[in-house]
């Protein structure tokens, strides 16, 4: 994956339309872990019933791999998301982190399964002014195996311009395991939002100078299903954690 800075967008950016305010759920997971197919499920239940009016929960399942050893060896975790979560505990004030662990916006942390908290903190972060992000995908001009994500990160009049990060992650729906070993030996776990690749695309200064255009070429491996991919974009405060503003596209 390459990623190239500054570059013209084309109109018709997916966004546009959609009021709905974007609220990032992330899931601390593992395959691993006994009680992460219920926090699992319950994410995915959020993406596709999208149970809070006038906001758009956009899910990214990702899989650390402190559990590997224990049994049985996850085939999506990444020590990147061990990282992230870790830089979580660090910005929540806590000593260690578990799975499974939900946290919203970058701003509340807690137990993965638990609906009703889950409920309540998108609600609340929708609350917050937020950087509209907005995006379109098409075939690269020059080979068609490969796609050019635009992004365009607009601050709002509302929101003070904090230093921040442009982070992209492209996530993959209805992937299924046949685990045979672990706490979860002889389950068949079934995934959605499982983030493939994680990245910084762009950085977003205190004066907001660096809220632009952004263009970033995808190489997709050909095992994953390009019907079941969507890429997710979303802006981060360096200092406090918060999300900011996101958006999500299709990659068929």
């Amino acid at each position: 994956m390459r990623w190239l800075l500054l570059v013209a967008l084309s109109a018709g950016m997916a966004g546009a339309q959609d009021r709905r305010i974007p609220v990032i759920v992330e899931l601390f997971t593992s395959e691993g872990c006994s009680s992460c197919p219920a926090a699992e499920g319950l994410l995915a239940r959020l993406q596709r019933t999208q149970p809070v009016p006038g906001v758009r929960i956009i899910a990214l399942e990702e899989h650390v791999d402190y559990w590997n050893e224990l049994g049985w060896p996850d085939p999506f975790s990444s020590p990147q998301y061990r990282g992230r979560q870790n830089d979580y505990a660090l910005a929540f004030g806590v000593d260690s982190i578990f799975t499974p662990q939900m946290v919203v916006n970058g701003q509340a942390g807690f137990v993965g399964d638990d609906a009703n908290r889950a409920i309540h903190e998108i609600g609340q972060a929708a609350q917050s002014p937020s950087i509209a992000v907005e995006l379109k995908a098409t075939p690269n001009a020059r080979d068609p195996k490969l796609v050019d994500l635009f992004t365009r990160v607009t601050n709002s009049r509302s929101a003070k311009a904090r230093e921040a990060a442009v982070y992209l992650a492209v996530t993959e729906n209805d992937l299924i395991s046949n685990v045979s070993r672990g706490e979860n030996g002889g389950r068949q776990l079934r995934h959605s939002s499982v983030v493939r690749s994680f990245g910084l695309i762009g950085r977003i200064d205190s004066r907001g100078a660096q809220v632009g255009q952004v263009v970033s070429t995808l190489k997709l491996p050909p095992e994953w299903r390009r019907e079941n991919l969507q890429a997710v974009v979303f802006v981060q405060e360096r200092e406090t954690f918060r999300i900011t503003g996101a958006g999500v596209i299709d990659l068929r």
